[in-house]
């Protein structure tokens, strides 16, 4: 069985707990969602990055509060690239797959389509 990665982002209305927690969990769920066979026990572990301007809550709460509470989660700041998107949270899924990296399905959400249309486009 292979490490597959699962690319995600999304961006946030407001800098609250509230909202960071919400976009979380339906990016969680969108992925969860575009790849039917991707169940809890394999993933290995999740990388989440928050852009400079979210810092009321981690967004790997959202992940322990859906069930994940065996799989290693990480939180970090992303760069911070002048004219980059803001209000961004982004996720590397690490999955122990018996597919292709091929047939993995990203997602990204809202205005963070822009990040990477190339993932999102259908197969």
């Amino acid at each position: 069985m292979a490490v597959r990665g699962i690319r995600g982002a999304t961006v946030v209305e407001e800098n609250s707990s509230e909202a960071i927690l919400k976009s979380t969990r339906e990016l969680l769920d969108a992925i969860m969602e575009a790849n039917p066979s991707l169940v809890t026990d394999e993933i290995s572990s999740v990388i989440f990055t928050v852009t400079e301007d979210l810092n009321a809550a981690y967004p790997a709460i959202a992940a322990r509060e859906i069930g994940w509470d065996q799989v290693p989660l990480l939180c970090s700041r992303e760069i911070a690239v002048p004219g980059g998107m803001l209000k961004c949270i982004r996720i590397l899924l690490h999955w122990n797959a018996g597919v292709l990296q091929s047939e993995v399905c990203h997602v990204y959400l809202g205005e963070a389509i822009s990040l990477r249309p190339d993932l999102v486009e259908e197969k």
